[in-house]
């Protein structure tokens, strides 16, 4: 089986480069730019006709998608770009897959939803972003639902790895070079590892469950805030830097973040026969592997 994998040198796509080296199908990571020592095929998502010669070319089987415009403050001033990436290359995608009979697997977000609620989410709860970031992500979505090819839509939330530009990176930065570092402490959601949401995505292909058409959500168990989240990598860094929590209000920003977003996974783990890892023992393997 041939794979094609969008933003391959993003955080989740180097775990998809990481464990599809024990894989038996074939897969050709993509990316707008280049990564040292990582093999990367140069590709423009918002090109149509070179998405469409890369997948026809190459025989693709299944699309997996982890490019995403993700500067969730920047998007609010750049509309256009933001939903070029978000929902037109989704959009593309879907119809070149519905051409030649592929899979498309795609990852989605918890901005699609307001936060205003204080449970997990199903898959059944109604959208409504607050922002750019969420409003074209939700419109990628539904692209791909209507498109009428085969997807796998899997909304996931607060993404790390050892790789690139993320939260956990960011901390161990801070912390490692101040005395105090201040962080909110009224929005929660499940820190979520590159490597288990590849796992899942690994599985997904490995096992042939690819015409599981749907969408599902995927996080680490268990909740959390930001400042439950720096503190954990603080421990476990064994830093000395001082956390001190802050609300919201205190930390401005353009865009406004869902202040709750757990997200319900039992739908995922019971369609695929996953179990999913507690949030604090992946950070902690996450923590070794850096």
């Amino acid at each position: 089986m041939n794979v094609l994998v969008t933003g391959s040198n993003g955080n989740l796509g180097c775990e998809l480069r990481r464990l599809a080296a024990d894989s038996t199908d074939r897969f050709v990571f993509t990316d707008i730019g280049e990564m040292p020592g990582a093999e990367t095929i140069h590709l423009d998502i918002t090109n149509e006709e070179a998405l469409e010669i890369i997948v026809k070319g190459e025989k693709i089987d299944v699309i997996v998608n982890c490019a995403a415009y993700t500067n969730v403050d920047k998007a609010e001033d750049d509309v256009e770009f933001a939903a070029a990436i978000n929902r037109d290359a989704p959009e593309s995608m879907a119809r070149i897959a519905k051409a030649v009979g592929a899979t498309l697997i795609h990852i989605s977000t918890d901005y699609v939803f307001s936060g205003e609620g204080n449970t997990p989410i199903k898959e059944t709860v109604s959208p409504a972003p607050r922002s750019v970031y969420g409003s074209t992500k939700l419109a990628g979505e539904k692209a791909i639902q209507k498109s009428g090819c085969k997807y796998i839509i899997l909304r996931t939330a607060w993404l790390y790895s050892p790789y690139g530009k993320n939260f956990v990176g960011t901390m161990r930065s801070i912390m490692s070079s101040r005395e105090e570092v201040r962080v909110v402490c009224d929005q929660v959601g499940s820190p979520t590892s590159a490597a288990d949401l590849a796992g899942l995505i690994m599985h997904i292909i490995s096992t042939r469950q690819l015409g599981k058409t749907g969408l599902y959500h995927f996080s680490s168990e268990g909740a959390v805030s930001w400042f439950d989240f720096a503190m954990a990598i603080k421990e476990l860094c064994g830093y000395t830097c001082r956390v001190i929590p802050c609300l919201t209000s205190d930390y401005r920003t353009k865009a406004r973040r869902p202040q709750y977003s757990v997200l319900d996974k039992s739908l995922v783990k019971k369609t695929f026969g996953v179990e999913i890892p507690y949030w604090r023992d992946s950070l902690e393997q996450c923590l070794k592997r850096i």
